[in-house]
């Protein structure tokens, strides 16, 4: 999964390096659409935590007929909700654009990009909710393989539809946009090909099933979607900070986020493999073994991201370098990269708490813990640092955030697993 995560989350930083050659303008365009994209895939996530957790549970306690019932209705529900989501984001872009902060301009560039990149992320999000079934089953080698095949995809096309070939003049930044929407694509045919070969889906008994598993259903999916709604809306509000420090700072900011993702796939392929383990320990009430795997994540989360931080840190100037070919935004995008990414250990530490919580049955404290994150200390120490300091100020302000969040985290965990409940038909 981590190498699956890899290539994922690299061929987006790949998207946005090639989008920098065009220019400022265009990456700031890109960039002014990331917490929107966070929306949905929060959503999907949220969904695919609750797929993974009841799935897996189910498969704890030999619940085989049941696991292809629920196999069947979250791939339903999941692509229908999202489809919807994508609709809706569409027809409002031009508000939530403007409100952002975006221009004219900018807004001119933003709509020839969005319809691909709306169809891009509902594509995703069905190859998503088939890597969380998978997964549940125990089987993460297809994921991943397949993300490593569809980033592969992407990072033949993002240069010939971006830029063109012969005399052919390519698309610009729609280019990117529908070179992902081919990569998932073929993910998809292959993806639906593998789950053809497979008896975890049922045709039969899906109405009884919807009846029987809808609340605790609802029980772990809406906090989880809570929990991952709460990032794009803090991403919101950050990007509504940077947007009045300048252009530059915004396309830095953007490059910043890619990179945020990418230097954390350690923690999210661990986020991915993890919760569905837990689940089955939980089904089974095996609580010592989850004492062990807990000790485990976190350890090699904050080694691997201590480790990463700092050689990160140290090329700084290099990465950014690679990354845009404005002097301007490779300045600020060094700044960025000096302050967040060693802060990062902690922030791992807070997801591997809130993606635990959702797979024991903690799922409200996973929220709580996600939304006391955001907004109790990343955002206002964000804010704060960037009216006493600029970009340099946000940058430490935020780092700040992220260690006060996973300090936190580590407490909350320790007071949790000192006495976990050990019933699961009695969780929240």
């Amino acid at each position: 999964m981590a190498i699956g995560v890899l290539a994922l989350l690299g061929f987006q930083l790949v998207d946005s390096a090639f989008i920098a050659r065009l220019g400022t303008a265009p990456l700031a365009a890109q960039s002014f659409t990331f917490p929107l994209s966070f929306l949905i895939i929060g959503i999907q996530v949220g969904l695919g935590i609750a797929i993974a957790a009841l799935v897996s549970r189910a498969l704890g306690a030999g619940e085989t007929a049941r696991v292809r019932r629920l196999g069947s209705l979250v791939l339903l529900v999941g692509t229908a909700t999202i489809a919807l989501l994508a609709v809706a984001l569409w027809g409002w872009q031009a508000p939530i654009f403007t409100r952002l902060g975006a221009d004219a301009a900018g807004r001119e560039l933003i709509r020839d990009y969005w319809g691909p990149q709306l169809l891009a992320a509902w594509l995703g999000a069905v190859l998503y909710f088939g890597y969380s079934l998978f997964r549940a089953h125990g089987n993460t080698r297809l994921p991943g393989s397949l993300m490593v095949a569809t980033s592969l995809i992407n990072l033949v096309l993002d240069p010939l539809l971006i830029f063109g070939v012969g005399a052919w003049p390519g698309l610009g930044l729609p280019g990117a946009a529908w070179a992902t929407v081919l990569a998932f694509t073929s993910g998809l045919v292959v993806l639906g090909w593998r789950l053809a070969g497979t008896d975890w889906l049922a045709v039969s008994g899906l109405g009884r099933e919807v009846r029987v598993s809808l609340r605790p259903f609802a029980g772990i999916a809406g906090p989880a979607m809570v929990s991952q709604l709460m990032p794009p809306l803090a991403a919101l509000l950050a990007i509504s900070v940077v947007a009045r420090l300048g252009e530059p700072q915004v396309a830095a900011w953007g490059l910043a986020s890619r990179l945020e993702t990418l230097s954390l796939m350690v923690v999210l392929a661990l986020t991915m493999s993890l919760p569905p383990w837990l689940g089955r320990c939980y089904g089974a009430g095996d609580w010592e073994q989850v004492h062990r795997l807990m000790r485990l994540a976190l350890g090699v989360v904050v080694v691997w991201q201590l480790a990463l931080g700092g050689v990160m840190a140290a090329m700084a100037p290099w990465v950014a370098l690679m990354l845009s070919g404005t002097p301007e935004v490779q300045g600020e995008l060094a700044v960025l990269i000096r302050f967040l990414l060693p802060s990062y250990a902690a922030l791992g530490v807070c997801m591997l708490v809130v993606s635990a919580g959702n797979a024991l049955g903690w799922p409200l404290r996973a929220m709580l813990m996600s939304g006391a994150r955001l907004f109790v200390f990343y955002l206002p120490c964000l804010w704060l640092g960037a009216w006493l300091g600029g970009l340099t100020g946000l940058a430490m302000g935020a780092a700040l955030g992220n260690l006060l969040a996973g300090i936190t985290a580590w407490q909350v965990l320790r007071r949790i697993l000192a006495s976990p409940r050990r019933c699961p038909a009695k969780t929240a």
